[in-house]
């Protein structure tokens, strides 16, 4: 039942890196900066029963379209958009780029990522909220915007200080022992034979008030047990997303951890190989001068040598024994000349 409204290409790092290049976006990134933000998008769960299956996707469409337009973002800076329906109510996981649209020094347009600036201003998480109700009413939701904490005077209290407040302990183990059930009440009828129905007054001012107060306490017990009951579950339901927010940011921790441990592994390993290979080099530079240094001593000794035997032999200009001979044997003396005479000779064949 679970779907995606957008799924990135690559992984994040490397859906961030190709998103950063095409895009040309500017901002200095460290190690400590935010460069993506998430929104879990979603409604209390008598919301979507209401509304059906098909308009709850139109839902989580309408809230794509909603964070693609809000400060102007643009669809192409969202990475990752999952609905979630394998829960007991349904949600949306969106991951974005918080991408600002703003002028260089030169007065061009610019996109630069900065989450500092796109959430700038101290209230931003409330007009967050407000521009959100305000669109999704506006496309036919019918949702309903919580009050401000200025008007209710309501504080966020965690769950250890709740539990204290609503005594949560007592009150779970109270409501696994108590049972709902009317007392016993002697039958209206049975009062009558005992009366002889000589004072209606007993029935009507004494049995039936007490009899109708009962009843009133026994609805007024329901009610009460059915919102203890709410309260123990919304503390049941805090703890299991409490244990789950602290198993994701520890597995978070462990895959940081572990990428920085794999990061350190290769950049040794990129160390030790840019090593051998500039000790290879120095060694293949070593050996190309010293074999430089003998053909340069043979060619002095080839000369030498014919000068010699020009000498000896009474030849005449060793100029003109080395053209003569390059002429019959058609060979350079100049072994560069001679390869690149055997080249031009093979690319015309």
């Amino acid at each position: 039942m679970n779907y995606a409204l957008k799924s990135p290409k690559y992984t994040y790092e490397k859906e961030f890196d190709r998103i950063r290049k095409e895009y040309d976006l500017k901002g200095q990134i460290k190690t400590v900066s935010n460069i993506a933000c998430e929104y879990i998008i979603t409604s209390d769960k008598q919301f979507f029963e209401k509304i059906g299956q098909e308009e709850t996707k139109g839902y989580f469409e309408t809230a794509y379209q909603f964070v693609s337009e809000y400060k102007d973002l643009g669809e192409q800076y969202i990475l990752s958009a999952q609905v979630h329906n394998d829960e007991k109510t349904p949600h949306l996981h969106l991951i974005f780029l918080p991408v600002v649209h703003k002028k260089d020094k030169n007065g061009n347009n610019i996109d630069k990522l900065a989450c500092s600036e796109f959430w700038k201003e101290k209230d931003s998480y409330r007009r967050l909220q407000n521009a959100f109700y305000n669109y999704m009413v506006l496309h036919n939701f019918k949702l309903e915007r919580g009050l401000p904490k200025e008007e209710t005077n309501r504080q966020h209290l965690d769950l250890k200080e709740f539990k204290q407040i609503t005594n949560f302990e007592n009150t779970k183990e109270t409501l696994k022992n108590i049972k709902l059930e009317l007392p016993e009440v002697p039958d209206i009828k049975d009062f009558k034979r005992l009366s002889f129905n000589r004072d209606e007054k007993i029935l009507e001012e004494i049995i039936k008030p007490k009899d109708e107060f009962i009843e009133k306490l026994y609805q007024a017990n329901v009610t009460l047990q059915e919102k203890l009951s709410r309260q123990a579950n919304i503390i049941d339901e805090a703890e299991k997303y409490q244990k789950e927010r602290t198993s994701v940011l520890a597995d978070n921790r462990d895959l940081h951890n572990q990428v920085n441990n794999i990061k350190a592994e290769y950049k040794e390993k990129e160390f030790d190989i840019e090593w051998k290979y500039k000790s290879k080099i120095k060694s293949l530079e070593k050996e190309n001068n010293r074999l430089h240094k003998i053909i340069d001593k043979f060619y002095e000794t080839v000369d030498k040598f014919i000068i010699w035997i020009c000498h000896k032999f009474s030849i005449g200009e060793s100029k003109e024994l080395v053209r003569d001979f390059e002429k019959e044997t058609h060979i350079l003396i100049d072994p560069v000349k001679q390869l690149k005479r055997e080249k031009k000779e093979k690319m015309h064949n």
